[in-house]
């Protein structure tokens, strides 16, 4: 008996292990501040309320998510009815700044209005708000700032643009 109850206590804490380990992302676009590579700042408060957002959480020098990003240029026309806002962790003092600049600059994004690159340090809200340990990190949010599809790492690009038309 002594046997069957101490497994039953095993299997409760196992699963409550299991449980917490499970993230749900907040239903709302995280209110985000980032320094872009002109050295001007944005929010979330300037994204306009009506329009779908992708919210990309990277690093300027992950190999994923220049690797995503290299899939995304021949689909960038799927992606302009939908903002795209481009998040980093990457310090702003000298030489991190212009990782920022050379990756927007690599991919010409500059081309593209509805993609805002930039960084939040020193805060790393975007960060704790999603739980994010690994690059790219994709939230995709429809026209009334709900929630729609999280990636936790890069999907085939077929099924982003999949998701985003959807939007």
């Amino acid at each position: 008996m002594k046997k069957l109850v101490f497994f039953l206590c095993l299997i409760a804490v196992a699963g409550c292990a299991q449980a917490q380990t499970t993230f749900t992302p907040p239903p709302a676009i995280p209110a985000y501040r980032i320094l872009k590579p002109d050295s001007t700042y944005t929010s979330y408060t300037d994204l306009n309320k009506h329009k779908p957002v992708m919210i990309i959480y990277f690093s300027p020098d992950c190999s994923h998510c220049q690797h995503l990003m290299h899939e995304m240029k021949p689909y960038m026309k799927q992606f302009k009815n939908i903002q795209v806002v481009m998040i980093t962790f990457t310090r702003i003092e000298f030489p991190y700044l212009r990782l920022l600049k050379d990756f927007s600059r690599d991919f010409e994004l500059g081309k593209y209005p509805n993609f805002t690159v930039g960084t939040e340090y020193p805060t790393y809200k975007t960060q704790q708000y999603y739980h994010v340990s690994t690059t790219p990190y994709i939230a995709l949010y429809d026209k009334n700032g709900k929630p729609a599809h999280y990636y936790e790492k890069a999907p085939k690009i077929e099924e982003l643009v999949a998701e985003v038309k959807k939007l």
